[in-house]
C-alpha cells in the first residue's frame, strides 16, 4: 500500500485527552487549501485525526469489498485510488513530524501507534473479499495500459502482503508486521537520540586547530565550541581537524552510534528485526526476506543485486590500496579510519593542488539553490518562486513552481536541529495525480546543514543538494494519472536513478560560472578551479565505493541468512573479514546504526539500489555528454517524457529502454569512477 503506516486505534482513555471541542474541525483532517496548514496544526491533534480518518477508511474499504455489483475497474480499482485520502494525508503530516520534529511528544505518540498503524495496513490487505475483487480485475485484463498496470500493482503488492494466506497465517503475519513496526520506532528513536546526546564539547582554541573559520563559526555555543553527532559535522572535523587524537575520539562516537550499551544499544533490536523479517518471508512462501523483498525489483533476485556488487568489489578494492599508499607516503604512520579523511585531503592538495578549503567558499547554500532552479528550468522549464506559506520553522522556505501555469509546491528545510533525522532526504507531502481531477503535487527536500551566517557546504555536500533535488523533480515531473503509480512511487532500485542522475549538474560549466560565487570576492569559481575539480572527479573513488559496497553487501547477506540467531557486532565483523575489507575503511553504515535498513522496510536488502540506479545514472548521462551540451533540449526532453513523468505506469526496465534505446550496461559507471572494466 502506498500510505504510510504510523498509526491504528487507540484506547478511550488514551484519546480523551486529545479531543477536540465539540463541533470544532480538526485542522489535521482538512485537505490543503492549497498548502498544508502548519500554523494549525498540533501534536495534541493527532490521536483524534488518526481515529476520524481510520474509521472513515475503513468504511470507505467495506463499501468496496462488500458491494453486490460485479468487479470492475471503477468499482473496485478507482474507488481504492479514491479512498483514505483524509487517512493518507494525516499519516504523511505525522511523518513530517516524526522526521523533522520528533521531539519526546511526538515519539510518545509514534511508540504506541506505529503497531496499530501496522495493523490496520494488515487489515486491508487481509481483507478476503477485497483481494478476489482485486484478483478478478487484474485476471480480466480490462483497460488501457496504465490500467492494467495499476491492477498488476494492487495485485502483487496485496499477494506479497499475505492476502492469499489462510486465516490463522495471517493472524501471525499481522503479528509480525506490529511487533516490527514497534522494533522500527525503538531502533529509530536510539539512533536520534545517540545523535542528540552524544556530542563534543571543546573549551579550547588548541583542540579546533586545522578546521576552517567557518566550521568553527557553526560549532560556537555559548563561549564554547560542540561538534554534533551528525555526518555533516564529523566528515568535516574528520577531513580537517589537526588533532590526531580528537580525530580518534570523534570517529568512534560517531561509528558506535547505536552500539554503545545500555538503553540506546540497538544490537538485540537488529536482532529481532532480523528473526521477525525470516520468519514473515517463510510465511509468505520465499526462502529468505531478501528474495522476497526483491520480487518485484528491477533485479528480481538477490543474486543478481550481489552479482554486481561482486563486479565492482575488487576493482574498489584495489584503488582503495593504491589510495593508503598515496597517503602513508605523507603520513609516516599505518593509516586509520579516522586519518583516511584527513591524508586523503593532503594527497587531493599534493596531486591536484585541490583543497576542499578552496572549494568550500564557493558552494554558498542560497547561492548553490539558484544552482539547483537554473537546472531545472533547462532541462524541464521550471520557475521557482518564493511564497509566503505557513511552516514547522520560520527557517523553512516555500516555492511555487511553474511551467506555463501551476506545477505544484517545493518546500526546502535545510538546517539540522533537535528532533530532526540526519541525512538528507526528499518527501511528497502530496502526490500528483490526474484522477477524478488534476492534483499538483507539493514535495520537499531537507538536509541538516549547520545553521549559521553564512552557510558553506562541502562538495559532496553540494553534490546530495542536486541528488535530493533530483528526487523532487521526479515528483514534480509526474504526469500519471492513479496517484499508486505517480512520482517517485517507482521500484525501489529505480528511484534513486533520476537523483543521482542529476548529481552531475553541480559540475556543469553553466552551472559553476553562474552559482559558484566566493563568499568573500563575489567572482565565480575561476576556470583554472573548475579544471582541477574535473581532474580529480576520480579520487578517493576506493573509499566511497569500498564504504558504500561493505554496507551493501552486509545488508544482502544479513537478509539472506533465514532464521537464525545473529549477533550484529560478529556478523558484520565475520563478513567483512570475508570480504577481505581493507582495515582502514568501516561500512558506510554499520549495522547498529543502519537505518536505510531497520528504521522500516525501506532499504532492507535494498541498499545495493543506490549501485543499481547508479549504472543507469552514468549511463544515462552520457547520452547529455554524446551531444557535447549537458542541456540539450532534444535528450532531455527525452529523458523527462520516458523517465521522469511516467512514474510506475510501466516497467521500468522499458522506462529506460524507451529513453535510451538499449539496456544500460556498467562501462560508464566504470569509467565515472576511474576503476577499470
Amino acid at each position: 500500500m502506498r500510505r504510510r503506516t504510523f498509526l491504528a486505534g487507540l484506547s478511550a482513555a488514551s484519546i480523551a485527552p486529545f479531543v477536540q471541542a465539540k463541533g470544532a474541525v480538526n485542522p489535521l483532517l482538512l485537505p490543503f487549501k492549497p498548502l498544508p496548514a502548519f500554523d494549525r496544526y498540533k501534536v495534541s491533534q493527532f490521536p483524534d485525526a488518526f481515529k476520524q480518518s481510520m474509521t472513515s477508511y475503513r468504511a470507505e474499504i467495506a463499501r468496496i469489498a462488500n458491494q453486490k455489483a460485479a468487479p470492475t475497474f471503477e468499482n473496485t480499482l478507482a474507488a481504492l485510488e479514491d479512498s483514505g485520502r483524509e487517512y493518507n494525508r494525516v499519516s504523511i503530516l505525522f511523518g513530517v513530524y516524526t522526521s523533522t520534529m520528533n521531539d519526546k511528544s511526538v515519539q510518545a505518540l509514534e511508540r504506541e501507534w506505529s503497531p496499530k498503524f501496522a495493523a490496520m495496513t494488515d487489515e486491508v490487505v487481509q481483507n478476503d473479499k477485497l483481494f478476489r475483487r482485486i484478483e478478478a480485475v487484474y485476471k480480466s485484463k480490462f483497460g488501457n495500459p496504465e490500467q492494467q498496470r495499476l491492477a498488476w500493482v494492487y495485485y502483487n503488492q496485496f499477494v506479497l502482503q499475505g492476502a492469499r494466506l489462510n486465516p490463522a497465517q495471517k493472524k501471525q503475519l499481522s503479528e509480525y508486521n506490529q511487533k516490527l513496526a514497534g522494533l522500527y520506532t525503538k531502533f529509530s528513536q536510539n539512533q536520534l537520540t545517540d545523535e542528540e546526546e552524544q556530542k563534543i564539547v571543546f573549551d579550547s582554541k588548541d583542540d579546533l586547530k586545522g578546521l576552517p573559520q567557518s566550521v568553527v563559526d557553526s560549532m560556537a555555543e555559548n563561549g564554547k565550541w560542540v561538534l554534533r553527532n551528525t555526518r555533516s559535522a564529523m566528515e568535516t572535523f574528520l577531513t580537517y581537524s589537526d588533532r590526531r587524537d580528537l580525530r580518534e575520539k570523534a570517529f568512534k562516537l560517531w561509528s558506535s552510534r547505536g552500539d554503545m550499551g545500555g538503553k540506546t544499544d540497538n544490537n538485540q533490536v537488529v536482532a529481532d528485526i532480523l528473526r521477525l523479517r525470516a520468519r514473515r518471508a517463510k510465511l509468505l512462501g520465499f526462502p529468505t526476506f531478501a528474495h522476497w523483498r526483491l520480487e518485484n525489483s528491477m533485479a528480481k533476485t538477490p543474486e543478481a543485486a550481489m552479482k554486481l556488487m561482486m563486479q565492482v568489489w575488487p576493482a574498489a578494492k584495489a584503488r582503495v590500496a593504491e589510495e593508503v599508499k598515496d597517503m602513508q607516503a605523507i603520513a609516516g604512520h599505518e593509516i586509520e579510519p579516522w586519518d583516511y579523511r584527513f591524508y586523503a585531503e593532503k594527497v587531493r592538495k599534493a596531486k591536484y593542488d585541490l583543497d576542499e578549503n578552496e572549494i568550500k567558499p564557493y558552494f554558498q547554500l542560497d547561492k548553490l539553490k539558484g544552482g539547483l532552479f537554473y537546472m531545472a528550468k533547462q532541462l524541464y522549464g521550471f520557475d521557482f518562486k518564493k511564497e509566503k506559506a505557513p511552516t514547522l520553522r520560520d527557517d523553512i522556505e516555500v516555492f511555487e513552481v511553474t511551467r506555463q501555469g501551476h506545477i505544484g509546491d517545493w518546500y526546502f528545510d535545510p538546517y539540522a536541529r533537535n528532533g530532526k533525522s540526519s541525512g538528507a532526504w526528499m518527501n511528497e507531502y502530496r502526490t500528483q495525480e490526474n484522477f477524478k481531477k488534476p492534483v499538483a503535487p507539493i514535495v520537499s527536500n531537507n538536509s541538516n546543514f549547520a545553521k549559521s551566517k553564512q552557510v558553506l557546504l562541502s562538495f559532496d555536500d553540494a553534490e546530495t543538494m542536486f541528488h535530493e533535488f533530483g528526487h523532487a523533480l521526479h515528483g514534480l515531473n509526474s504526469k500519471a494519472h492513479y496517484p499508486m503509480l505517480a512520482g517517485t512511487n517507482v521500484a525501489r532500485d529505480f528511484v534513486e536513478f533520476p537523483s543521482q542522475m542529476h548529481e552531475n549538474f553541480l559540475t556543469t560549466p553553466q552551472v559553476l560560472s553562474q552559482f559558484a560565487i566566493h563568499a568573500e570576492t563575489g567572482k565565480p569559481m575561476p576556470d583554472e578551479l573548475v579544471a582541477k575539480i574535473k581532474r580529480s572527479s576520480t579520487f578517493n573513488q576506493g573509499f566511497s565505493t569500498t564504504e558504500f559496497l561493505a554496507s551493501a553487501i552486509v545488508d544482502m547477506k544479513l537478509h539472506l541468512a533465514g532464521d537464525v540467531d545473529i549477533d550484529p557486532r560478529e556478523f558484520e565483523k565475520k563478513t567483512l573479514s570475508e570480504l577481505g575489507m581493507p582495515k582502514e575503511i568501516i561500512m558506510r553504515h554499520r549495522i547498529p546504526h543502519f537505518g536505510h535498513l531497520f528504521s522500516s522496510d525501506g532499504y532492507a536488502a535494498g541498499y545495493y539500489s543506490y549501485l543499481w540506479s547508479e549504472v543507469l545514472a552514468h549511463d544515462a548521462y552520457e547520452a547529455f555528454e554524446e551531444t557535447g551540451n549537458p542541456y540539450d533540449p532534444t535528450v532531455s526532453a527525452s529523458f523527462r517524457k520516458n523517465i521522469m513523468e511516467v512514474g510506475n505506469t510501466l516497467d521500468p526496465a522499458q522506462a529506460y529502454r524507451n529513453f535510451r534505446g538499449r539496456d544500460a550496461t556498467i562501462d560508464a559507471l566504470l569509467k565515472a569512477r576511474g576503476f577499470s572494466k
